[in-house]
């Protein structure tokens, strides 16, 4: 981590200022595999803290694997608090898991590139849950989600762009890093609002 702190020092004063002010950020792990692709799903569009809370009802519930999730009837996810499109997306990822569509321990061999074009398939997984599943899961050093609200506002808030490919500009130049720099990002919002998250 430490190598790519100071690349990003040199590129930017922001950085400095984020560490000076909060020091340095967790860099979040997840383990492999189909659980933390179904949390992903869980987490879109709400807070980590509320999707957390739901998948933990789902597997004090029941176990979370795609053989179970594919058959668990669509009132039970409902009174364990999944919403019917995300239902779907669930039993969509379990079905291609069970269909051999999806080989998600396959997924660490494969480069970035490879693992998004896999993931894209399914209905349900777009371009964000990819990035945290790469990043996450497979520690993939050069990424930054820019469907992710944290990352947009710090972005506006810190560097004043505002525009979405302008903002593309600008994070090129923190590659081969771009993780690094969402961690941080994520750690000055977070902060920032006196807000813990547990990845």
């Amino acid at each position: 981590m430490q190598e790519a702190i100071d690349f990003l020092l040199t590129k930017n004063s922001i950085f400095q200022e984020i560490i000076e002010k909060y020091g340095l950020p967790t860099i979040p792990k997840r383990p492999q595999g189909f659980e933390t692709l179904v949390l992903l799903i869980l987490e879109q569009q709400v807070s980590i803290d509320s999707a957390k809370a739901t998948f933990l009802k789902i597997k004090n519930h029941t176990t979370c694997n795609p053989e179970t999730m594919s058959v668990l009837p669509d009132e039970e996810f409902r009174n364990l608090g999944v919403s019917r499109q995300k239902t779907k997306y669930i039993k969509i990822l379990a079905e291609a898991v069970l269909n051999k569509e999806l080989d998600i321990d396959g997924l660490a061999a494969k480069s970035a590139k490879e693992v998004r074009e896999e993931l894209i398939k399914l209905k349900g997984i777009g371009n964000w849950t990819i990035d945290i599943y790469l990043m996450f899961c497979l520690q993939e050093p050069d990424l930054i989600p820019l469907g992710d609200i944290a990352v947009i506002n710090t972005i506006k808030e810190l560097l004043n762009i505002h525009d979405k490919e302008e903002m593309e500009i600008q994070t090129q130049q923190w590659s081969p890093y771009r993780s690094y720099a969402t961690y941080l990002l994520w750690h000055y919002y977070l902060n920032k609002r006196n807000r813990k998250v547990t990845y």
